[in-house]
């Protein structure tokens, strides 16, 4: 029987998870007992919580003691991994809060709750309270209520009013990534125990910038889902800062797209896939089109759409100007959306500087030319980017392959 994962990762007891722990160390409910100061039937209660929730038995119980079980050992390295985000965000947080606080509270990550990380993870989206109380499905006297108990153990300031509502202070923004990063380790554990009960139904969710959605992405999708007709793929598009952050807050899974060079962060790592070559293109019939050799004076006199400031692609567009020691044009119209670009390029005398591969299928079908104009050092590095320290399932790794797969295609 399936269950709603994500759902079901942010309602998990913290206690409960602290205790299954504890017994799958000692081997045993009653030296737990001592540890995690529950109760016996309490912690018998919490696993056998935890095994209804997974649909699983977590332990095999003999008469010398509770041993894990195959199941157990997957969900148990997830929950592992879940607590020491916590404990690395408390500890991260407190540096971050500086000396002025209060002292945080001894066992703070002990008295933690799950109701306390989702308040502030919901404050931290909808920056209002009322909002974010809305957002979890609780009354606002409860969410505000929580949010302030988590503030009084912290120890640490973690709110302050602004003219918009609330804002997250330094620490809490730390507080509230890995608070994000430990839910996401429970989601990829009750998603793993599903596809060990046969039901690969989980989500992989991608963050894309433009040059992966032609023709890579798509078709390690396909080949993906022909392998597990049941999982479920979500695509986010948007600009490098943004996917990056969502990564990092582990709200995405994997990033597609031109790798940076040097790296903005030192907690995610890259992965070249191919390199691609930067053209210039127009339309089919330009007046430019059958002009062979062409100048950088010549291109400048068309207006052109390129990305937004601050990409590689536009670095690239404004370096062909400057290297000609001739105004950079200012006919601009910025976008990244490939089909805003080519219902541009195919109505007007616009020029844009585009991957190859991501107009790969357009100039097949006669509707954009290539212009003769050699742009030196373009090939740039399109690759994936993951956390450091990511730990993907088995359907996520075998995306990852695909993703290959296609890209050797391509080169």
């Amino acid at each position: 029987m399936k269950v709603c994962v994500a759902m079901e990762a942010m309602k998990t007891n913290l206690r409960h998870l602290r205790a299954f722990c504890e017994v799958a160390r000692c081997n045993s409910i009653s030296a737990a007992s001592e540890v995690v100061f529950l109760s016996q039937p309490a912690i018998t209660q919490a696993l056998a919580k935890l095994e209804s929730d997974l649909k699983v038995s977590l332990f095999d119980r003999r008469s010398d003691g509770m041993y894990i079980s195959e199941p157990g050992a997957i969900f148990l390295n997830r929950v592992k991994r879940a607590l020491n985000y916590i404990e690395l965000g408390i500890r991260l947080a407190a540096r971050a809060a500086g000396k002025g606080n209060r002292r945080i509270t001894p066992q703070f990550d002990k008295s933690l709750t799950t109701v306390q990380l989702r308040a502030l993870l919901a404050v931290s989206k909808a920056q209002n309270f009322s909002l974010a109380a809305r957002s979890i499905n609780v009354s606002q006297p409860t969410l505000y209520r929580s949010a302030r108990d988590l503030e009084r153990l912290s120890g640490m300031v973690l709110y302050k009013k602004v003219a918009q509502g609330i804002e997250l202070t330094a620490a809490a923004k730390v507080l509230a990534r890995y608070f994000g990063l430990s839910f996401y380790e429970l989601n990829q554990g009750f998603e793993e125990i599903q596809a060990w009960c046969g039901f690969d139904a989980g989500q992989i969710v991608i963050g894309t910038m433009p040059l992966a959605r032609t023709y890579i992405l798509p078709k390690a999708i396909n080949d993906l889902c022909r392998l597990h007709p049941d999982i479920r793929v979500n695509v986010i598009d948007g600009p490098y800062e943004d996917l990056l952050h969502r990564l990092r807050h582990g709200q995405i899974d994997v990033l597609i797209g031109a790798l940076r060079e040097p790296l903005p962060v030192d907690d995610v790592v890259q992965k070249e896939l191919f390199r691609d070559p930067l053209i210039l293109v127009g339309r089919a019939g330009h007046p430019l089109a059958e002009k062979s050799p062409l100048s950088a004076r010549q291109l400048a006199a068309f207006p052109w759409v390129v990305p937004r400031a601050g990409t590689p692609t536009r670095a690239q567009f404004e370096n062909v100007f400057k290297t000609a020691k001739i105004p950079v044009p200012t006919r601009l119209v910025e976008s990244s959306s490939l089909i805003l670009v080519l219902g541009l390029l195919l109505n007007s005398d616009r020029l844009t500087m585009v991957s190859a591969h991501q107009v790969m299928h357009e100039p097949a079908r006669g509707q954009l030319v290539k212009l003769a104009f050699e742009l030196a050092d373009t090939s740039r590095p399109i690759g994936m980017t993951v956390r450091k320290d990511w730990q993907p399932t088995s359907t996520q790794d075998k995306l990852l392959d695909l993703l290959y797969q296609a890209s050797q295609s391509v080169q």
